[in-house]
């Protein structure tokens, strides 16, 4: 275990003097979407950088959506009752190792239900933890915390492409039909293979902690940033009619029971949980925030710090559509489904797309977005070698999240909330990373 740990603390140094900010990635990432499209595909230039410019402005729908999932989750994040939860099973665990192990459990847990929650969730548990057990290893710690995003998100409640083709209307119903999420996210193999991948990484994050002599610690000055959300105080003395309003329960109560109504009427006539989709998600985790915040001044008070951690998806997110620009209008994401699908077979093409939706995923992290240029080709596909279409979903969707965990992007809020860089993590990162995808690639060959 110490030679793991070595080899991750080695990647982590590694990283720290070569891998630069998410930024500066997003736009290495683009020269090089660019030059493939001009070298491989042969497009010409001014092709390149009209799809370039054009595709910024492509995702904002989808921006918004995830703009949203993260807004929300922090909102529920914040509220009273999870705090205590967290607090709660923060003083759990007995030994740095396993508060590691149960960072990355609980990580998991949340991102099956919504990325969002996970990682704002996730970020202040990483608070309680560290207060309570001082000798954990904070990058480890953190890195644990991130786990979610690269191992369950896209196997659960949020998942965008299972939840879009669960959706009627959705824009290949009249070539794929409705195929409800008993038959993808509630199938048996998805859960097993999700059950598979949480004992896997809860037992590597276990294995992973260092020696106390080779621990790195939180600074106490990075603990003291690490403040609680402090609620708003009740104005003292006779309160005028907008202010009892304010803070008074009463406005919230309204909203939340209509939400929940809402929610509820959604459900019944539309076939229960099979009505799923990102927008549904939303508007619960929304619901339920406005709910248990209590009053309008909480509210606004953990919208605010809500709202501070979306600066990555509002300054990235236009950079990551760019390049999804580039790989539409040039014919870069059909050459790279052409090589792929050309080395499978029926028995390994649901691996095949797994890998290969990964790969892309490096370069766009957008999973509802991306599977819009994907999807008709790889069911084309699909159906020429006689693999069923959910398991090309479910293939595409645990692609799409396993390179999350050596990408930066979602991880932004995160860092900002932990006060570390990506590269602090990236070693650990790495680790879980190759030792999940064999995993996960052998689940696929089985399936398929």
């Amino acid at each position: 275990m110490e030679t793991l740990v070595r080899f991750a603390e080695g990647l982590g140094r590694f990283s720290s003097r070569f891998v630069p900010s998410a930024f500066s990635i997003a736009v290495l990432l683009t020269l090089l979407t660019m030059a493939l499209a001009l070298g491989w595909v042969g497009a010409a230039p001014p092709v390149v950088l009209d799809a370039w410019g054009g595709g910024f402005w492509e995702l904002l729908t989808f921006s918004m959506q995830m703009a949203l999932v993260m807004f929300t989750g922090y909102l529920l994040a914040l509220t009273a009752p999870v705090k205590a939860l967290l607090e709660k099973v923060a003083s759990l665990p007995r030994s740095p190792r396993s508060a590691t192990a149960l960072m990355a459990a609980v990580s998991m847990a949340l991102a099956y239900f919504n990325w969002g929650l996970s990682l704002v969730a996730s970020a202040m548990l990483v608070r309680f933890i560290a207060r309570r057990r001082p000798d954990v290893d904070y990058r480890l710690l953190v890195a644990c915390a991130y786990f979610g995003l690269g191992a369950t998100w896209h196997a659960g409640l949020s998942a965008s492409a299972p939840l879009l083709v669960a959706t009627p209307g959705h824009f290949l119903e009249k070539q794929l039909g409705v195929i409800p999420i008993d038959r993808t996210l509630f199938s048996p193999f998805n859960i097993g293979l999700t059950l598979a991948a949480v004992a896997l990484l809860t037992a590597l994050a276990w294995a992973l902690h260092p020696s106390p002599e080779r621990t790195v610690r939180v600074e106490p000055a990075v603990l003291e940033k690490l403040a609680d959300f402090v609620p708003p105080a009740k104005p003292q003395g006779r309160l005028s009619p907008a202010e009892w309003l304010d803070h008074a329960w009463l406005l919230n109560v309204v909203f939340g029971v209509l939400g929940l109504a809402w929610f509820g009427r959604h459900l019944w006539l539309h076939g229960g949980w099979k009505a799923l989709n990102l927008n549904v998600v939303n508007f619960t985790f929304l619901t339920l925030a406005v709910l248990l915040h209590g009053t309008p001044a909480r509210l606004l008070k953990a919208s605010e710090e809500a709202a501070s951690v979306l600066h990555g998806i509002v300054l990235q997110f236009p950079l990551y559509a760019g390049i999804y620009g580039i790989f539409k209008a040039t014919g870069l994401t059909d050459r790279i489904g052409e090589l792929f699908v050309s080395l499978s077979t029926q028995q390994t093409f649901p691996a095949i797309v797994y890998l290969y939706s990964g790969v892309v995923n490096y370069f766009v992290p957008s999973g509802g977005s991306k599977w819009a240029i994907e999807a008709p080709y790889l069911l084309d596909a699909a159906g020429r070698l006689g693999v069923a279409p959910e398991k090309v979903v479910l293939a595409y969707a645990w692609g799409d999240m396993a390179t999350d965990l050596i990408q930066p992007f979602w991880a932004l809020p995160l860092l900002a909330v932990a006060r570390l860089e990506f590269k602090d993590i990236l070693g650990f990162l790495l680790v879980a990373f190759l030792a999940y995808l064999p995993l996960v690639t052998l689940g696929f060959f089985l399936f398929g």
